[in-house]
């Protein structure tokens, strides 16, 4: 039985083989609108599972971290220098992905009028809205009027913005909110004992997600614009490995360890496109990792909707790939405009549904590229989003243990066994 139990697959190579059958039965079912219905409603419900648990997770952990920190002072330096934290990595991210564009010039080989337009009026409506909206709607949007009604909707920041403040409330009033720490507190670890029992979904669900995108879009429509694809991939995957990599090494660890960590997040968040797929298990995961249970609880919420490093760097190769497709010649006056205006955009659409087309539905423009010509690179969107999705998710993952070293409320020793606990399991699961 002990032999059996040694050959099992771990949940990582389970999310592989799902994504690999959804590939399959993608080009398989091209166009069958049949089986596209049935893998759609799979996909959601997969979705679903874990939209059902992301925010009682954020509301118990983050209530319990922040009544555990108990100062609003420490609170607030702790929020400052998140948000410091992620306007730079965001901006760093949306330089290198100009750079990267000015240097290969994806867009130079592309006949704009020889692709395919397709459908993006769902995100014409949500950039009008979110524009109407502007930053000041944004930000009264983040004060709940009726926080059942901001859970309801699975409105994030209303909902943290409230569980602070709750947390700050709880620790005020001191011994009479033990109960309530108590209660959340149990309330979390059901909430992680029902994840793993949603997780054991996850190949079924990724193999629906998959299986879908491709059946609705088919490779063909990868072939004419496989170079801006590749270009994005690999600037991507050089944020992660160099600028990263050199941002763990300067707070004393290593990105590599990290990436063990989270592996199987990182390949379910790629898989599904989602970050909410993977957003309890990192709060558990990043707490195992050493950083306190207040940073974690804090950070990766608010870095769901503020810390989109792979979303910059897509946005940033999309609006230049499109001006040379167009022929439009941007100096560095015009370009340093549009990281500015990126970066503004950016936070202004946080939390908006298809926030990183919205953006470059609301960018585009002030560099001269027509609107209908993001009709040409909607299809492939779904691709891009799974690369960019998982940078955010490694993103965020890294802003906790920094934040956490900054705040010297980072646990070495519990790092290290738990780092050590993930390189034995690999060294067996190689010897086996």
């Amino acid at each position: 039985m002990k032999r059996y139990k040694a050959y099992r697959l771990t949940l990582g190579w389970q999310i592989v083989i799902g994504l690999v059958l959804g590939v399959f039965f993608g080009v398989i079912f091209y166009k069958n609108n049949a089986a596209i219905t049935v893998m759609q409603n799979i996909g959601t419900m997969f979705i679903n599972l874990i939209q059902m648990i992301v925010l009682p997770i954020v509301v118990s952990c983050l209530t319990v971290g922040i009544a555990s920190m108990g100062d609003i002072k420490k609170l607030g330096r702790v929020g400052l220098k998140t948000i410091i934290y992620f306007e730079l990595m965001t901006t760093i991210a949306i330089a290198l992905g100009m750079i990267v564009a000015n240097v290969l010039h994806p867009g130079t080989l592309i006949d704009i009028h020889s692709l395919h337009g397709s459908d993006i009026s769902q995100y014409m409506a949500t950039a009008k809205t979110a524009q109407h909206t502007g930053i000041w709607g944004t930000l009264i949007g983040i004060i709940p009027t009726n926080i059942f009604k901001s859970l309801a909707n699975g409105d994030m920041m209303p909902v943290i913005f409230f569980s602070v403040f709750f947390g700050l409330g709880i620790a005020a009033i001191g011994e009479k909110g033990k109960i309530l720490i108590d209660g959340l507190n149990a309330v979390a670890e059901v909430m992680f004992k029902v994840t793993n029992w949603v997780m054991h979904a996850a190949p079924i669900g990724v193999c629906a997600l998959i299986g879908v995108a491709l059946a609705e879009m088919g490779i063909g429509a990868l072939i004419p614009l496989g170079y801006f694809v590749a270009i994005a991939y690999v600037t991507m995957t050089a944020f992660i490995l160099v600028i990263m990599g050199i941002v763990a090494k300067i707070f004393g660890f290593s990105i590599f360890d990290l990436l063990l960590v989270i592996k199987d997040e990182i390949i379910l968040a790629f898989s599904t496109a989602s970050s909410e797929a993977v957003l309890p298990k990192m709060i558990e995961k990043m707490d195992k990792f050493g950083t306190s249970q207040g940073i974690v609880s804090f950070v990766i919420p608010t870095g769901y909707t503020f810390n989109l490093d792979g979303s910059a760097i897509y946005q940033s190769i999309a609006a230049l790939f499109l001006a040379q497709a167009y022929h439009i010649n941007l100096s560095i006056g015009q370009q340093i405009t549009l990281l500015v205006v990126l970066m503004i955009t950016s936070k202004g659409m946080a939390g908006v549904p298809g926030a990183s087309f919205v953006v470059l539905l609301a960018t585009i423009s002030t560099i001269g590229v027509p609107v209908t010509g993001l009709t040409f690179i909607a299809g492939i969107d779904r691709i891009v989003d799974m690369g960019r999705t998982a940078v955010n998710v490694v993103g965020n993952s890294l802003a906790t243990v920094v934040i956490g070293k900054s705040e010297k409320e980072f646990d070495e020793e519990k790092s290290k066994k738990y780092i050590a606990s993930f390189k034995k399991h690999s060294v067996v699961e190689n010897a086996e």
